[in-house]
């Protein structure tokens, strides 16, 4: 019974593996159980032989010669007790700067960089949008402020300006061209909205006589054997052949219409507007020939001569726009007039040739008159919506 006690006080002290087999013990075992038997025996003393003890342990190892081991657990046999004498216990050498804190250098100062390196970046990128603006702003104003002040000074006759007479009277002749151009493509317009109440007209005159002669029948006239029936079915046909060959006439009437607004509104409208910019670029251009000659005949120090090289650059970059741009302007006016002639030749036959074969009643003279056009007329009811887009 002794030996069952002391078997359990020996195996209470120090815990081992479950197959008590030694061998399977880690290194670091031994020395961890000795710390915590020795961190409970500071508690519970409160001694500084516990820490003496504490060190020589972490210094020569955990003496294993004063224990022993134990297998078979509780109340095992005497047969059990192992022999620690032939077990030797790492070596472990204590550092004494291990209770040290050990600084974490280099984290916060980079994240602190990071951080203000990022704010420093998007503050620079900030100003550089606000100087680039004032920047433009800038210089949009001095040119404003130039091309007004040559403005100014040509309306009141005390400012020079370059002409080209060639051009300039071709831009004159283009602009009046234009308002002879539109004023024909208004009275071609209100000939189509009259032409196409007038085939209405007709379209419900004939359906009314159609409507007359088949329900309102008379007696006939022994001497002439004629009828009112008779008439009213012959007003009928006419009235639909001339709407059929109104709506015919239509067609040519409207490609015509749509021609000329194409080359008026589209065409000479481009034309017109590179003009524009050209006449802007010849302002601008004589501004700053101004500006320069006003500069070379100041003083000529540093600092004039600083400006009067600014300003000759300045001269050359709107000179080159200028002549560009009169470049441009000739070589659409040229072209402008070779596609004017050939629209409204084509148009102007057209138009002849279906107004007359219509006024002479030649309806086949009229359809082969849109034949040669390339003209498809749209079925009668192409403009009305479905009952499927009225529901």
């Amino acid at each position: 019974m002794t030996e069952s006690i002391m078997s359990k006080a020996a195996t209470m002290e120090i815990p081992i593996n479950s197959n008590g087999d030694t061998g399977t013990l880690p290194e670091d075992d031994g020395l961890e159980q000795a710390a915590k038997m020795q961190w409970s025996l500071d508690e519970k003393v409160g001694s500084s032989r516990g820490t003496r003890d504490l060190q020589q342990v972490m210094v020569s190892g955990p003496n294993l010669n004063e224990t022993s081991i134990v297998s078979g657990g509780y109340g095992g046999t005497a047969e059990g007790i192992i022999p620690t004498s032939s077990i030797k216990g790492p070596a472990v050498h204590f550092n004494v700067k291990y209770k040290q804190r050990i600084p974490v250098t280099g984290l916060g100062s980079n994240m602190h960089h990071s951080s203000s390196s990022s704010s420093m970046t998007a503050e620079e990128t900030t100003r550089g949008v606000a100087v680039e603006k004032l920047e433009s702003l800038r210089t949009w104003g001095l040119n404003t402020y130039k091309c007004t002040k040559q403005m100014i000074s040509e309306r009141f006759g005390r400012g020079s300006r370059t002409v080209d007479l060639e051009l300039e009277a071709q831009i004159e002749v283009l602009r009046d061209t234009k308002r002879k151009y539109e004023n024909v493509l208004r009275l071609a317009r209100a000939l189509t909205n009259h032409f196409y109440n007038m085939v209405q007209t007709q379209h419900a005159l004939g359906d009314t006589f159609a409507d007359l002669s088949q329900k309102s029948p008379e007696l006939r006239d022994s001497l002439t054997c004629s009828s009112l029936q008779d008439e009213f079915g012959y007003n009928a046909e006419t009235q639909k052949l001339l709407c059929k060959n109104g709506e015919t006439l239509l067609g040519a009437i409207n490609f015509f219409v749509f021609s000329i607004n194409t080359l008026v509104n589209k065409t000479m409208e481009d034309t017109l507007m590179t003009i524009k910019m050209y006449e802007n670029a010849r302002l601008e251009f004589d501004a700053y020939r101004s500006d320069l000659e006003e500069l070379s005949l100041g003083p000529r120090d540093a600092a004039a001569m600083t400006r009067i090289d600014s300003a000759q650059q300045q001269y050359q970059l709107h000179k080159e726009k200028y002549e560009r741009l009169r470049s441009d302007v000739t070589i659409k006016l040229k072209f402008l007039e070779e596609n004017k002639v050939k629209v409204m030749h084509k148009q102007l036959l057209l138009f002849h040739n279906a107004i007359s074969a219509y006024f002479a009643g030649n309806q086949q003279q009229l359809e082969q008159t849109l034949k040669q056009f390339n003209i498809k007329l749209r079925p009668p009811g192409a403009d009305k919506p479905s009952w499927l887009e009225e529901q």
